[in-house]
């Protein structure tokens, strides 16, 4: 897996070690459903609010997933997509069994195993929101 970009490393480096393998293992799960997903094209890795924030390179695909890790929940972490998206709603809907912040967020253990294939079919639905709207609407 190719490295994070000098400041989005900074900011992985600065996270305290339990949570900082939890976001590297979403961040995995993050590159590799994109990669698998030709419509979604090249992912730009960036910083927003100074979080680690990915989305694809091309307009109008999808939005972007953030992930982050807050010193006032340390035993979690969170993989973040646009609140004014039905995103949330829909993950509810299909995966009752995850714990969500209100309609923003999907929050994760820092221990424990991370639930891959559903956790990769959320940043699917994210990192092709755009598209599947369009595709909808035809």
């Amino acid at each position: 897996m190719k490295e994070p970009p000098p400041d989005v490393a900074a900011v992985y480096a600065d996270f305290p070690a339990a949570p900082r393998r939890a976001l590297l293992a979403l961040r995995e799960v993050i590159l590799r459903t994109a990669a698998a997903l030709p419509e979604v094209g090249e992912l730009t890795e960036t910083l927003k609010w100074g979080e680690p924030s990915y989305l694809p390179k091309a307009n109008r695909v999808g939005t972007t997933v953030r992930i982050a890790w807050k010193e006032k929940t340390p035993d979690q972490v969170a993989m973040f997509v646009h609140c004014q998206t039905n995103l949330i709603d829909t993950f509810r809907t299909r995966f009752p069994e995850l714990r969500y912040e209100g309609n923003r967020a999907v929050v994760f253990d820092v221990v424990g195993p991370l639930p891959e294939e559903v956790v990769a079919e959320c940043v699917e639905m994210a990192l092709t929101y755009h598209l599947a709207k369009r595709r909808r609407a035809s």
